[in-house]
C-alpha cells in the first residue's frame, strides 16, 4: 500500500471530479506519494501540528501513471526513496480514506479488506464531519453541539481493544463535560463483542450491526430510482423518526428536527447521492450512496409502510450500484441490524457479511436507552 496526505477540501473536491491534482502534479511533474512508515517526514515539512488532515491508502496497482521512486528533498534522509506517482491520482485508487492524528497509529485496510474498507468509511466518515475530536483510550470521541439528539453524532468511535470499564468511565467523563443526555459507543475493535456482553450486563443497550458488502456491479435492466435534492426526502425521514419514535419521547419535535438536519453535512466530506421513488409526485422510498474513492456505502433505505412490496426499494439499490460503479468503486458496504429483517433483503440481492460492529448506549445517569439515532 501507498499513503498520500492531503487536505479535507481538496479530497472532497476530488471526488466530484474523479481526479486528485495536487499542486506537485504541475510544478514537478509527479503526486507526492509515501509507504505508510515515511509519511511522517512530509507531514511535518508541509502541515506542522496539523491534525485535520486525512490520509488516502492508495493501491499502486490502479493507478494508470508509472510510480517512480525517487529522492525527496533536501533535508529528507539520503537513502530514503519515495514513490511518485507520474499523472493525477484517480480516486478509484483510493481503498480507504482515513484522519491523520499523530502520534496514535493508523489502522490502513488493505485493498481486499472488505471489513477493513468499511470500517474505516464508517468510523473515518464520522470524525471528518465532526464538529470536534478528542483522542480517547481506543479511538477518539465525536461531539457535535449543534445536534445534541443526534447519538451518531456525540459518541466514542473505539476502533482499537479496550475493556468495559474504560468505556464507560471515558463515556461518562466525556458525556459530562459535554452534556450529553446520554452515553454512546461503537465498538468495532477485537474484542468488541466481549466488552459490549459486559456493558450489557451494566444496564446498556447493545445492538449488533452486521457489517455487509459487494461488489458494486449494477444489477440486470431494470426500473431505477430518480435523483433527487435531499430536501425532497426530508418529509419522509420525518414521517419515519416521527413512526420510531415514541409519543412520550421529550422535545420530539426538536428531536425529529436534529435528526433530519444532520444530514447536509455528510456531502462536505463524502460525494452524497439522494435516491428517490415517488408516488403521485410524493417520495415515498428513498436510500443514499456515500462514496468515498474506491469504497461506496449504501445509507438510509426506507420506504413508507404504505408504499412496500412494490419494488421500490430494489430501483433505489440498483440505482445506487449503477453510480457506484460510475465512480469506479469496486465494493458497496453498509449496516444493518442482525436481529432485524433488512438484513436477509440485504443478502438476496448480494450483499454478505464480513463482519460486525457494536453499538452501545446509555441514558447519562446509567439507564438503557435507543441506541439507533
Amino acid at each position: 500500500m501507498l499513503v498520500h496526505l492531503v487536505e479535507p477540501g481538496a479530497w472532497r473536491a476530488a471526488l466530484d471530479s474523479g481526479w486528485l491534482r495536487p499542486r506537485s502534479l504541475a510544478d514537478e511533474g509527479f503526486v507526492h506519494l509515501s509507504t505508510p512508515e515515511q509519511v511522517h517526514l512530509p507531514a511535518a515539512r508541509l502541515f506542522p501540528g496539523r491534525r485535520d488532515l486525512v490520509l488516502l491508502v492508495v493501491d499502486p496497482d490502479r493507478l494508470a501513471a508509472p510510480v517512480r521512486w525517487e529522492p525527496g528533498v533536501p533535508g529528507d534522509p539520503a537513502s530514503v526513496r519515495f514513490p511518485h506517482c507520474h499523472g493525477p491520482l484517480p480516486t478509484s485508487a483510493v481503498v480507504a480514506v482515513v484522519p491523520y492524528r499523530p502520534p496514535v497509529p493508523d489502522v490502513l485496510p488493505a485493498p481486499g479488506d472488505a471489513l477493513g474498507r468499511a470500517l474505516a468509511l464508517a468510523l473515518s466518515l464520522r470524525t471528518r464531519r465532526a464538529a470536534e475530536v478528542r483522542d480517547v483510550s481506543g479511538g477518539v470521541a465525536v461531539l457535535d453541539p449543534a445536534f445534541p439528539h443526534s447519538r451518531d453524532d456525540n459518541r466514542l468511535l473505539l476502533p482499537r481493544p479496550v475493556d468495559a470499564d474504560t468505556v464507560e468511565a471515558t463515556a461518562t467523563g466525556v458525556a459530562a463535560d459535554a452534556g450529553w443526555p446520554h452515553l454512546a459507543a461503537t465498538l468495532a475493535g477485537p474484542g468488541a463483542a466481549g466488552v459490549a456482553a459486559e456493558l450489557a450486563g451494566r444496564g446498556w443497550q447493545v445492538d449488533e450491526l452486521l457489517v455487509m458488502a459487494r461488489p458494486a456491479t449494477p444489477p440486470p435492466a431494470g426500473r431505477r430510482a430518480e435523483v433527487v435534492d435531499q430536501r425532497e426526502v426530508h418529509d419522509l425521514w420525518e414521517r419515519s423518526w416521527r413512526r420510531s419514535l415514541p409519543a412520550s419521547e421529550p422535545d420530539r419535535d426538536e428531536v425529529v428536527a436534529q435528526l433530519v438536519g444532520r444530514e447536509h453535512r455528510t456531502d462536505r466530506v463524502v460525494a452524497v447521492t439522494d435516491l428517490a421513488v415517488r408516488e403521485e409526485g410524493r417520495v415515498v422510498s428513498a436510500g443514499q450512496l456515500r462514496v468515498d474513492g474506491a469504497t461506496a456505502a449504501f445509507e438510509s433505505m426506507n420506504t413508507d409502510p404504505g408504499a412496500r412490496g412494490r419494488g421500490h426499494g430494489d430501483a433505489v439499490l440498483a440505482a445506487a450500484l449503477d453510480r457506484a460503479a460510475d465512480a469506479g468503486c469496486d465494493l458497496v458496504v453498509l449496516e444493518a441490524h442482525a436481529a432485524d429483517w433488512p438484513r436477509h433483503w440485504y443478502t438476496r440481492r448480494g450483499f454478505v457479511p464480513v463482519g460486525s460492529v457494536r453499538e452501545c448506549s446509555a441514558q447519562a445517569g446509567g439507564t438503557s436507552t435507543d441506541s439507533s439515532r
